[in-house]
């Protein structure tokens, strides 16, 4: 799988949140470098909270990751250099983002989505 070197998008509506350029691939996650777009200023703190939640060690955080990350998932929109993937788990930290993505919605998402 040659993902190196791919610059995949990741978009709100119609505003550039930001590039990513993969530089390591551990399938089924991809990294890379974040470069932020004009749009990601609005989604930054999502972001952040998505990831203190995800780090957290109590027994309320996988609900409070979950609707975290719901909320991502309404704002943003995630694109390999082929087109729209329809399903990702993403996560950016300062100049750094790491994905998952499926060409199929996750199996364990009752909303279909």
């Amino acid at each position: 799988m040659g993902f190196d070197g791919e610059v995949w998008q990741v978009r709100s509506g119609d505003g550039e949140v930001g590039e990513i350029l993969i530089d390591d691939a551990d399938f089924p996650w991809l990294s890379g470098r974040f470069t932020a777009g004009p749009a990601f200023a609005a989604v930054e703190e999502l972001f952040a909270r998505e990831l203190a939640l995800a780090e957290r060690d109590d027994e309320e955080r996988w609900a409070r990751w979950e609707a975290a990350y719901d909320e991502i998932r309404r704002r943003v929109s995630l694109s390999s250099p082929d087109g729209p993937v329809p399903e990702f788990l993403l996560h950016i930290a300062g100049d750094r983002a790491w994905f998952r993505w499926s060409d199929e919605p996750f199996a364990d998402d009752p909303s279909g989505r």
